[in-house]
């Protein structure tokens, strides 16, 4: 018994709508891309080379002297070098950490064997396969600085357990890199997990991606917490379902297949 998911669940009817603010991405890269312009054309850029050589140096130092990445750091950032300016100086020398998405199997068919929607949610993956000869595939991403991926991990897990052959892309992926892996890994569905809000700037990216790449058949899908008002635009957009917080697995299975069934026909 879960409360709100299968017990307990509120009438919609006696719910009150959730007021949303809104907050309009593209406006704000604008102005922010606007400020470090201007941040830019105002420093010394000869000062600022210095101080990012000397980050590189430091960073590179092995003696018990010169080894204090902080002190450079902060001189950097004095002569008004960027954050990004600065992390990229540094990995230059160290490389970036690759954030991993890992899954595992067998937690959800365990749990839900018994369950009736989940067999036939099984079944209809299994049809599936029979017909078109491989299992449905489904790559799940993260996009953008959304590192929340417990969504993400719950979904690979138990599509995975249904049948799905499963990709999972790493974190903080853009739009572009995502698509590629989509298209390069040859799958029937992109799964975007999204719980950082910037859904309405990096779904249309994405779909935008796949169409310039030759990936335009890929099945596109969103899950997460996306507003009721925001899903009108991600349809637009190009996106054949929206999962919200509460959708039982085994239906948000079934709907798959069915697009995906559709779309084969």
């Amino acid at each position: 018994m879960i409360v709100g998911v299968n017990a307990f669940r509120a009438d919609p009817d006696f719910t009150p709508p959730v007021d949303v603010r809104r907050i309009n991405n593209a406006q704000v890269f604008a102005e922010q891309v606007a400020a470090l312009q201007a941040l830019k054309a105002s420093r010394d850029p000869g000062a600022v080379a210095e101080a990012l050589d000397l980050v590189r140096t430091t960073a590179r130092s092995t003696s018990t002297d010169q080894t204090n990445l902080l002190v450079a750091v902060i001189n950097a950032m004095r002569v008004r070098a960027t954050v990004g300016e600065v992390s990229d100086a540094i990995a230059d020398v160290f490389g970036r950490h690759q954030a991993q998405v890992r899954s595992v199997s067998g937690v959800y068919a365990g749990a839900a064997h018994n369950d009736p929607a989940f067999s036939a949610a099984q079944q209809a993956v299994a049809a599936f396969a029979a017909s078109e000869g491989r299992q449905p595939r489904i790559l799940v991403v993260k996009l953008g600085q959304d590192g929340h991926d417990r969504g993400a991990k719950i979904i690979a897990t138990a599509f995975a357990d249904l049948g799905f052959d499963v990709d999972v892309g790493p974190l903080f992926q853009t739009p572009a890199e995502a698509a590629q892996d989509a298209i390069d890994s040859d799958v029937h569905v992109l799964g975007i997990s999204s719980l950082a809000a910037g859904h309405l700037t990096l779904v249309p990216e994405i779909i935008n991606e796949l169409r310039t790449r030759g990936g335009e058949r890929i099945i596109v899908i969103v899950g997460g917490v996306v507003p009721e008002a925001d899903r009108a635009e991600l349809y637009a957009a190009g996106v054949s379902d929206v999962f919200g917080p509460g959708t039982s697995i085994a239906d948000a299975a079934t709907r798959v297949i069915g697009l995906l069934s559709d779309r084969h026909a």
